[in-house]
């Protein structure tokens, strides 16, 4: 657990300092999943279907959660953060160190460093006049496609790994990857497209007893970048089927 490393109090310092594992980032991660079904079921909470709602709902839960947790209390979360390369963009979510300064393969990330950006989506995309359905992974006019962003370095060009939300508000899980995988199949037969089938989602877990779904996908960038990891963390917002007792279809991961 990330609470057992040690405090490390430098002279000089206004802050002490934390050393996490290289994995931290995907244990922070698993965190976030293990609190979606929580946020979500909470009794306090608020109806809501906009993705800013939600995300700042979600945000604020995150921030109480990680206060009480015994790993985390060394993370604040933000919503709306500007992009450390591509300053005039904003990134939804994300994780921030908060009262240390957290030390991760030898790089000191402080109050001001994102450690995950984080884009959150709703699926379907709402419909509205000028939006692409296609948006949790691209848009045909404009870069306000999910993945497109992560892709193509307009969110994230400084980070390997990085994260997308998606609140589920319609159909099942099976019927989002197919979809979304969809999309990406027919972008990659496109002349000349950056996209490749290699650009897929695949599953990792489908917990349909709290409408939680966990996938990934890797991405090949041009500018010189780094090819970024994406943790897809899919919460199941119609929760009435679950209530009573309507499961999930497994996922096919050759889908």
């Amino acid at each position: 657990m990330l609470a057992d490393f040690p405090l490390i109090a430098e002279a000089g310092t206004l802050e002490p300092e934390v050393q996490w594992p290289g994995t931290a980032r995907y244990e922070l991660l698993e965190f976030i999943a293990d609190e979606l079904p929580r946020w979500r079921d909470h009794p306090e909470r608020k109806p809501e279907t906009s993705e800013p709602a939600l995300t700042d709902q979600l945000c604020a839960h995150l921030n109480s959660a990680a206060r009480t947790s015994d790993g985390w209390s060394h993370v604040q979360f933000r919503t709306e953060v500007r992009d450390e390369v591509r300053h005039e963009r904003k990134i939804d979510l994300t994780p921030k160190p908060c009262g240390a300064v957290i030390v991760i393969e030898g790089r000191r990330h402080t109050q001001f460093d994102t450690l995950l950006p984080i884009e959150c989506k709703r699926l379907p995309t709402p419909r509205e006049k000028d939006r692409d359905e296609r948006e949790y992974v691209v848009t045909a006019t404009g870069s306000t496609g999910g993945m497109q962003r992560f892709k193509f370095g307009l969110h994230g060009a400084a980070h390997r790994d990085a994260a997308m939300i998606a609140y589920v508000q319609e159909q099942n899980f099976s019927h989002w990857l197919t979809q979304v995988n969809g999309w990406i199949r027919d972008l990659s037969s496109e002349t000349d497209s950056a996209w490749s089938l290699m650009d897929a989602l695949q599953p990792l877990k489908d917990d349909s007893a709290v409408g939680l779904c966990t996938l990934h996908s890797h991405h090949q960038r041009g500018s010189g970048l780094e090819e970024i990891a994406l943790q897809h963390l899919w919460i199941k917002m119609n929760d009435k089927a679950l209530r009573y007792g309507y499961g999930e279809k497994t996922l096919n991961p050759q889908t």
